[in-house]
């Protein structure tokens, strides 16, 4: 059955090229949708961008015929604009004045108009998708380039195999894939592997995948800074961080798991110690990362102070850690081996041969990440860190946020590694907190 999508005007704010991801299907656009858009092009965050660029993309489908009667698309499917229908009435209950309610009301015409196609309004307003299934119409949450809106990749997979496999890894160090002895989903480029006995359960090892061959770790004995990795995930973290070939990192996982402690430890360690990168560049989102923070009182460094101290809370506990040593956050900030900055300042810039921790990842746009992926310059290494299950972006969710996306789309790049961390190691409050609030 043809279906034919109507996007809500969030799913366009999040991603303009969503119009294209429907492939021969009808995709809708209500005229409810173009007047928030034209709503929101004037702000200078990401929001506007993308309302601008939206904007653009229909205007350029405009040339290829009228977008009131429908137009075909280089994909197979159509695109039509719907305006409103006079006399249309509005489902009881429900208010003429909210720009949902003439959605799901130009959705509910398509479906009566169309019976013999699916009906779907594509929304990452829960409530619109709520009252649209009270109606019966199906919706659903824009996926963002085919990620399934209810799994996240957490770079990490349980293998069952015999005690004889696991002794041969530990012997060599290595496996083929032809060697496994049992079945396996496909293993993406430094995918993490538990090996567990089938004969027992308590014999197990830990290897990672290389992109061609499963190899064992090679930095699982090292602890940044004085940071120890306390459990599995964080081992693997750690083989991220430290690991000079994979450029990419992203690192997810609830409060109080480590990710940024780890992230930091390792960032300074690999410019202290090991002399790998100039500085340590660290910066997180003033929310959002398009806005200016000269609204707030003070300097540059006081107005960012607020924000940061999450940081310099990591930083003074990796200090601490390191007893007796020449480290503070002063003399670090002096000898310009670490700089903290918003993630306004980073817009422009190239930053060549620095390791880059973006923290608080979650509450970026799959365009903000694309925007601060393409200032690393030659020989950096860039580490996306966030919870992807506490996000404060109003338009963004679980999927659809820049770490999510990142993290889904470059599972099979040999630059690039994810690990998703479980175990919260904060404290025993924080732990139980982030289980059961």
């Amino acid at each position: 059955m043809d279906k034919i999508y109507v996007l809500d005007t969030n799913v366009l704010l999040d991603d303009p090229q969503a119009i294209f991801d429907y492939k021969e299907n009808e995709v809708i656009i209500p005229l409810a949708v173009l007047e928030e858009l034209d709503d929101q092009k004037s702000k200078t965050s990401d929001i506007g961008y993308n309302a601008r660029e939206t904007s653009r993309i229909l205007d350029k489908l405009r040339k290829k015929g009228k977008l009131n009667k429908g137009i075909k698309l280089d994909n197979g499917g159509t695109f039509k604009i719907v305006i409103d229908k006079k006399g249309l009435k509005l489902p009881p209950h429900l208010s003429a004045t909210k720009a949902d309610n003439r959605i799901l009301t130009t959705a509910i015409d398509l479906q009566e108009g169309n019976s013999d196609k699916e009906v779907i309004v594509v929304s990452n307003d829960i409530n619109l998708r709520l009252i649209s299934n009270a109606f019966d119409i199906n919706s659903e949450d824009y996926s963002g380039n085919g990620i399934n809106g209810e799994e996240l990749y957490d770079g990490f997979i349980n293998i069952n195999t015999s005690s004889s496999l696991i002794d041969k890894f530990y012997n060599e160090k290595e496996l083929s894939l032809e060697e496994l002895d049992t079945d396996f989903d496909q293993l993406y480029s430094h995918q993490f592997i538990q090996f567990t006995s089938n004969e027992d359960s308590k014999k197990t090892a830990l290897a990672r995948f290389d992109g061609q061959k499963i190899v064992s770790l090679i930095f699982d004995q090292k602890t940044p800074m004085g940071i120890k990795p306390l459990n599995r995930e964080q081992i693997f973290a750690i083989e991220l961080l430290l690991n000079d070939d994979i450029k990419i990192v992203t690192i997810s996982g609830k409060a109080g798991t480590g990710k940024t402690l780890l992230a930091l430890a390792a960032g300074l360690q690999k410019v202290i110690n090991d002399k790998a990168y100039e500085r340590v560049l660290i910066a997180r989102p003033v929310i959002p990362m398009g806005k200016d923070i000269g609204f707030l009182p003070g300097s540059v460094e006081e107005k960012l102070e607020p924000w940061m101290q999450p940081i310099l809370d990591n930083l003074n506990l990796i200090i601490h850690s390191n007893k007796g040593s020449y480290l503070s956050i002063d003399q670090l900030i002096e000898n310009n081996s670490i700089q903290i900055e918003a993630l306004t300042y980073i817009r422009g810039r190239s930053i060549p041969n620095q390791y880059i921790i973006i923290d608080e990842a979650q509450n970026l746009s799959k365009h903000e990440v694309k925007t601060i992926l393409t200032r690393a310059g030659k020989d950096s290494k860039i580490v996306l860190t966030g919870d992807p299950f506490q996000i404060d972006n109003p338009y963004l969710n679980k999927v659809n946020n820049g770490l999510s996306q990142v993290a889904n789309h470059f599972y099979e790049q040999i630059i690039a590694g994810h690990i998703m961390l479980e175990k919260g190691e904060r404290s025993e409050i924080a732990k139980i907190a982030s289980e059961i609030l």
